[in-house]
């Protein structure tokens, strides 16, 4: 098998031969096809975290290059160990990466992404940055049908990580204001579902007139420019009011003071991306406002298949992304630190 990793920080990755896994017991082995490129493979290629009042090294929180990135990953399956059930060699599958320690109280709820001793597939494990993916049990592998595959790969993270993020949001009145900040991949995962799930009324926020454009193409219903001027009272102008619930696809220290101000009472804030920074919350207006920042990272295995059959009933509609051969990875990531991504690129590997 190949894989392209990182072996020191911030410099390219390099391509190298390895000995092509064989699983055992439950274990199932992918051949990865696809494999979407995301903002937390920079940051872990970076190897630091933006903490707000501390800078943090990855090898802080036990990982340690070379590190084979990579956790949108879609392929075919190649080996299955003498215990595997329910998969068989030949499957196309989606891969559920935000892998447990699989028995304390939060994996035994389902929340298997939240898990203290978290085995990340792309992180703590191997990921789709090789050709070769080895998934400890089958139940991880999702069939996505013939749901286009470069598209299907981003739900594992994107798509995944904005479908959490709404449903932390619900109940919401279809003609209620919802807030989108950040036209990315994730803010344009975040309106598509949105709009699947039959919202009518999607304002979103983005620095970036032509993102704003994409994001309007996409089914936002009105737009804010954030680059200049005073940005809560554009939301509140744009908005007819305070708003009731805001999800952060950036969350860092400039789209969090802006987005705070604008709530309304009972207002919430849903705090998604990993930019980093800090907020400066006035405690007085937290309490008397009954307002609630909530964090929301990545999502459970069953929203997974939740968003998976929602695009399978043909509600959900594409976000742009481009396709390249994983020999181009190099470039790509490049390409997405520069910020000339619209929506999503997709690695392109082998197939079966």
């Amino acid at each position: 098998m190949r894989s392209w990793k990182v072996f020191e920080a911030s410099e390219v990755l390099k391509e190298v031969e390895e000995v092509t896994p064989e699983p055992t017991g439950s274990e199932v082995v992918i051949l990865v096809s696809h494999c979407g490129l995301c903002h937390s493979d920079l940051t872990l290629w970076k190897g630091i975290f933006d903490m707000g009042d501390r800078k943090v090294s990855i090898d802080s929180i036990g990982l340690t290059r070379p590190l084979t990135l990579g956790h949108e990953i879609l392929g075919t399956v190649t080996a299955v160990g003498s215990e595997a059930t329910g998969v068989k060699i030949g499957d196309r599958r989606l891969v559920y990466p935000w892998l447990g320690c699989g028995t304390c109280d939060t994996c035994r709820t389902g929340r298997e992404n939240l898990c203290m001793q978290a085995r990340q597939l792309g992180m703590k494990r191997p990921g789709g940055f090789g050709s070769h993916v080895v998934v400890p049990h089958s139940r991880y592998l999702i069939d996505t049908d013939d749901l286009d595959p470069a598209l299907a790969a981003t739900y594992a993270c994107s798509g995944l990580t904005a479908y959490s993020a709404i449903r932390k949001a619900m109940p919401m009145r279809p003609d209620e204001a919802v807030v989108v900040v950040g036209a990315g991949g994730l803010g344009l995962s975040g309106i598509v579902i949105l709009k699947a799930l039959g919202h009518e009324n999607i304002v979103v926020v983005d620095m970036s007139e032509e993102k704003l454009k994409t994001a309007l193409e996409a089914g936002a219903h009105k737009t804010v420019l954030s680059s200049s001027g005073d940005v809560t009272q554009k939301i509140v102008e744009t908005v007819g009011g305070p708003v009731r619930t805001i999800i952060d696809f950036v969350n860092n220290s400039e789209t969090t003071a802006f987005s705070f101000p604008a709530l309304a009472r009972g207002g919430r804030i849903i705090m998604v991306g990993m930019y980093g920074g800090q907020l400066t919350v006035p405690t007085m207006r937290m309490a008397q406002g009954g307002l609630s920042l909530i964090g929301s990272i990545t999502g459970t295995l069953q929203e997974l298949r939740e968003l998976v059959d929602l695009a399978k009933s043909g509600k959900l509609d594409a976000i742009p992304y481009e396709a390249v051969p994983k020999s181009d990875i190099n470039g790509a990531m490049n390409r997405l630190l520069k910020g000339a991504v619209k929506g999503r690129i997709v690695l392109q590997g082998e197939t079966a």
